[in-house]
Parts: structure tokens; sequence; C-alpha cells
């Protein structure tokens, strides 16, 4: 079995954790599968995957080269696409990430219109809430809500969203409004942290930055859970302005301390390759760009 279809395979086995299911995905023998794997331990002299009678389990080099085989498996088809002519139809697999929530509500809709588009097209998409390594995940475009470090990707912005406090009607009618946020240190909070740490609320207060740990009664790492808390009457949460933007216009929560708010946090699509990027990729970012820019709950 020459080296390119090896790889093929290895990557079928590594992301269907299954010889058999591998094997029926590139119609193939289950043994030509197993042989393949076999030889390419075997030349690379190391392990790459743990198999018992029930399961297989990449090991954490096979993990690694699981990425590096998918990055040249597509750099190799957008090559052979530039060559033949095909690069300007959308096809092939697209890759995209975006964090859990902002993903459910504003990316995965463009996905599913995109993919409706585009017939020869497919998409894999991973919404978590981490900064994803796109090279070493081997992802095309990331739709991000920060504020950017890394230079050496290409970044469009799209829009923006504010850090906003807010509260019940009901909670706020009980325990008053809070007039600065120091009084939040009187106040029940219910904190979103990603590693559950107590959170720090920073505000600002003309020139002035001013940090405040909230009084927490409930650190979660969902800020739907701590959404759910607030609408309840529970006490004030911090989320971006997208996330209550809903429950604001009904009126079950009511933004506070907006005259503290920091600066708005902006939101990027971005992807590696520039220019020089696949037809799929540049389609895509120029069709998300669009709709989001014309969002108006991404306008701070």
């Amino acid at each position: 079995m020459d080296r390119f279809l090896t790889l093929k395979v290895f990557v079928a086995v590594g992301e269907e954790q299954s010889f058999s299911a591998a094997a029926r995905r590139l119609a193939l023998s289950p043994p030509a599968v197993t042989r393949a794997i076999g030889a390419l331990e075997q030349t690379l002299g190391v392990k790459l995957l743990h198999r018992t009678t029930r399961i297989v389990r990449l090991t954490e080099a096979g993990a690694r080269y699981l990425l590096d085989c998918k990055r040249v498996l597509s750099e190799l088809e957008d090559a052979d696409q530039a060559v033949s002519g095909a690069q300007a139809e959308v096809r092939g697999t697209l890759a995209i990430t975006a964090s859990v929530l902002f993903g459910r509500l504003f990316v995965a809709p463009l996905v599913r219109e995109f993919l409706n588009r585009h017939a020869e097209l497919n998409v894999r998409a991973l919404f978590v809430d981490r900064v994803v390594d796109l090279i070493d995940e081997g992802l095309d475009v990331a739709v991000r809500v920060a504020h950017l470090s890394d230079a050496s990707f290409t970044a469009i912005r799209v829009g923006a969203v504010r850090n906003v406090v807010c509260a019940s009607p009901a909670y706020l009618k009980r325990h008053g409004v809070p007039r600065s946020p120091e009084d939040l240190k009187e106040r029940a909070a219910l904190c979103y942290s990603a590693d559950r740490s107590a959170p720090v609320w920073s505000f600002q207060a003309g020139k002035r930055t001013v940090s405040v740990r909230p009084s927490a009664r409930l650190i979660v790492n969902s800020q739907e859970v701590a959404m759910q808390g607030a609408v309840a009457g529970e006490g004030l949460t911090r989320v971006l302005s997208y996330q209550a933007a809903a429950d604001v216009k009904a009126g079950r929560l009511r933004v506070i301390l907006s005259e503290f708010e920091p600066e708005p946090i902006p939101i990027h699509v971005i992807h590696r390759e520039g220019k020089r990027a696949a037809a799929r990729v540049r389609a895509f970012v120029d069709f998300a760009v669009a709709e989001l820019r014309e969002n108006p709950l991404l306008e701070a």
C-alpha cells in the first residue's frame, strides 16, 4: 500500500476508533487496514494505537501524528485542486471552530446555510470554550470573541460585544440596584468561570480600572446556568451582551452598571492561509463576515 493511502487509513482509524469502521469508510478489507497500520508503526518505530478486542485508542504519539497527517492530507488535496483548476470550486472538507454558545447561536446557522449552498462541501465544526490552535488541530477558520494577540493569522473584525452585569427585576426590587462596582461585594453573584475559580470582575471608572471580586454564591463553567439562576432571581451575573440579549429584551433580566463597563470585546473571523487559502475557506470567510456584520446583536 502506498504512503498516501496508508496515511488515509491511519486517519480513518484514528477518527473512527475502529479498524472495521475505517475499512467500511475506505471500502477496504479489515485485514488490509490492519496490515497498513502495522506497517506504518513498524516504519515509524513507534506505537500509534492502543488496541484490544473491544476498543482502539490513539497513543499520545498517535494523537500528535493524526493531527499532522490530517494537515498534510488537506494540503495535498488543496494542491491537487489548484493544479487541476478546481481551486475555484467550493468542495472538500472545511474545519471551523468557535466557543460553545457563540457557535450554537451564530456559527452553526451559518454552517448549515453554507452547506445548503454547496453540495460538494463537508464541514467539521468544533465548538469548545478554549482557545484552539488552528494548526495543531487541523482547523481552517475560527470565530473568536477576544482581543487577539497572534498576528500570524488573517483576522477580519465583524463586530464586538460588551461585558454586562445583569439581574432579574425581582431580585433588584428585593435587594436594591447597585450604584457602583463596589456594591457587588454585598450582593449574591452567580459567576461563570472556565476553571471554576472565583473570578475578578473589572470595570472602568473614567480612566481608572476598578477590580472587584463579587460575593459568589455559585461558580459554574456554563454561562447558561449562571443566566438561568439570574432569571430565577437568585443573584447577579456577568455575561457577554449577546448571551443575555433575549432575556433582556423579554424583561427577564435588566442590565446594571452599564456606565462602568470595560471596553467592548472584538469579534474576529480568522484563518491561516490569507490569499492562498483554498476556495472553500475564502468562500466561507466572505459569507460569514458579511452575515455576522449584519447581526445587530454583535454591535456593541
